[in-house]
């Protein structure tokens, strides 16, 4: 399969069945908004070593706010329940609280499973923390410096799926880099779906194991240009960079629609092939095959 000049390889990514949380945060204006997102969604990129996989669904009008404020909606990815109920209202306290102007809503009402989030931040109120009922829900209104930080009790968690990802391979760093912007903005324009790592892209994909017990993952060396002739390279001829996107969402569906608009998208001029990575289909229950979900029609404005 082509696409343009650039070759569809018959694989399939492959991905893991995670939980997610997802935040609604507003604040007085862009810019505040912008340094909390940056804050919260920091040092989120891989559950490898993070505490999370996090990153900005979409930015968010006041009018679809629940204070009439601009906010954006943050999902937060990892393996377990028990694993978000510690890293949410961790970096809820840490880098939401702590930035002038930020509230912080539940992005997941309908969702049966909560945990917690204001219920234990509250407590940096030190006893003048009041809360009330609003809707059947709760919410904590904490003193700080530049008056309240208002935050919802709890918060939902859904399943969803984790580490669907598109390998391109590019004739030059420019070419691929260019690549890379397109397939990101394309990502942009999707509902639930996030790619965690720096710009949407990683360039340090991984391959499972090392030859250092103490790792459980190490540097994808056939795709590392400087190893030609040294492994089993998996670069095509011409091709001197490969970049990564790793898209995680809410659901199997969002993630297929996700990938096949970051593949349309960053095919074209200097990038040889379109891949992806997977574990010979014995790790994750998920496979997104290129050429099945290529298949389906192109999301109106995503590419």
């Amino acid at each position: 399969m082509q696409i343009g000049p650039t070759l569809i390889e018959d694989t399939f990514a492959e991905a893991f069945r995670v939980r997610y949380a997802r935040l609604i945060v507003t604040a007085h204006d862009d810019y505040w908004l912008q340094a909390a997102l940056r804050s919260v969604t920091g040092y989120a990129t891989s559950v490898i070593a993070c505490d999370a996989e996090a990153g900005v669904e979409r930015l968010l009008p006041p009018g679809e706010t629940p204070d009439g404020r601009p906010g954006a909606a943050v999902m937060l990815f990892g393996f377990s329940t028990e694993g978000l109920a510690k890293s949410v209202p961790n970096r809820a306290g840490q880098c939401l609280m702590t930035c002038p102007t930020v509230a912080v809503y539940d992005g997941l009402p309908a969702a049966e499973e909560r945990i917690p989030l204001g219920k234990h931040i509250r407590f940096f109120g030190d006893g003048f923390q009041k809360s009330k009922l609003i809707g059947g829900r709760r919410y904590w209104r904490i003193p700080v410096m530049d008056g309240e930080f208002l935050v919802q009790e709890d918060a939902g968690v859904e399943k969803g799926v984790g580490g669907g990802n598109i390998i391109f391979q590019a004739e030059t760093s420019e070419a691929a880099l260019a690549a890379a912007r397109r397939a990101t903005a394309a990502l942009e324009k999707l509902p639930g779906v996030i790619a965690p790592f720096p710009g949407g892209v990683v360039r340090s994909g991984s391959k499972v194991g090392s030859r250092y017990k103490a790792l459980v993952a190490s540097t994808s060396d056939a795709y590392c240009p400087t190893l030609r002739g040294r492994v089993a390279t998996k670069l095509h001829d011409g091709a001197n960079c490969a970049l990564e996107i790793v898209i995680d969402g809410e659901s199997e569906s969002a993630v297929a629609t996700a990938m096949a608009a970051a593949i349309r998208a960053a095919a074209g001029p200097g990038v040889i092939s379109l891949g992806a990575g997977n574990y010979g289909g014995k790790l994750g229950k998920f496979h997104f095959h290129l050429h099945k979900i290529l298949e389906q029609p192109a999301v109106s404005g995503a590419a």
